[in-house]
């Protein structure tokens, strides 16, 4: 098989080329703002109090050490705060193999949010159980296994059919094909790897129907790179889509901090 075979091979199962997406969110916007790293109540009333202060409309936060390093009293401030903002807000699940012994999760953030073991899966599934009795309606998963296994847990009416299920930086989404998969398995909301050319990501658009988030200024540990002259072709091509502000040039994440 040449390359020309292969991209006829993968035209044929709908992998194309991309182009102008006429996608919107449900109240027509193209584009919604989300700033990630909001450990709790304490950072969340911060972020709101300044975009308050500058005009800026936020949609959604969300929190990246996870749901057991948050007591439910700061789980409901939060979710008080977003409600009475008009704002999402999505909780990591955990524990993570950033956080286990294994060895390989310090050498590659690529496998940090993993669920090693079935003993981490329970433990994910516990967390996501109890943020949704809390009143939780936005999870951030990081491990394909335990992405699939919510997904049929809300098909088969265990979790809300609204829960939104967003893919973590974390899992890896390089492709359309990769972006098609997490679709199928429940994603409703797809965190695509942050350095994809405008081009890749009218590919994905293409083939999915759920919100792409993507960060336009990106951690260090994830890149670092910062994109604000990329937004309007990213808009054009991957709505509707989160844009993410991260923390650029802060190598000691608050997002481990104890808030």
């Amino acid at each position: 098989m040449n390359l020309r075979e292969a991209h006829a091979l993968l035209a044929d199962r709908g992998f194309r080329p991309g182009g102008a997406s006429a996608r919107t969110f449900p109240d027509g916007a193209p584009y919604k703002v989300e700033i990630p790293s909001c450990e709790g109540p304490r950072v969340m009333t911060g972020v709101l109090e300044e975009a308050k202060t500058r005009g800026v409309r936020i949609d959604r936060v969300s929190q990246g050490s996870g749901v057991m390093m948050l007591t439910d009293g700061e789980i409901e401030e939060m979710l008080s705060l977003g409600a009475s903002a008009g704002v999402e807000v999505c909780l990591f699940l955990g524990p993570r193999g950033a956080w286990d012994i294994g060895g390989q999760a310090k050498v590659s953030t690529a496998v940090g949010g993993v669920a090693r073991g079935n003993e981490m899966v329970a433990a994910s599934l516990c967390d996501a159980f109890r943020a949704v009795e809390l009143g939780v309606r936005s999870l951030l998963v990081g491990d394909i296994g335990v992405l699939e296994i919510l997904g049929e847990l809300k098909v088969d009416g265990s979790l809300p059919s609204d829960l939104v299920l967003k893919t973590s930086v974390l899992m890896p989404l390089p492709n359309a094909p990769t972006a098609r998969l997490y679709e199928r398995l429940g994603a409703t909301s797809l965190n695509v790897s942050t350095d994809l050319p405008v081009p890749v990501l009218a590919e994905i658009r293409s083939v999915t129907s759920v919100p792409i988030d993507m960060y336009i200024e990106v951690p260090d540990d994830q890149g670092g790179h910062v994109r604000f002259y990329d937004v309007p072709e990213i808009v054009r091509v991957a709505a509707p889509v989160y844009l993410k502000m991260g923390l650029r040039n802060r190598r000691t994440s608050i997002r481990w901090v104890r808030i």
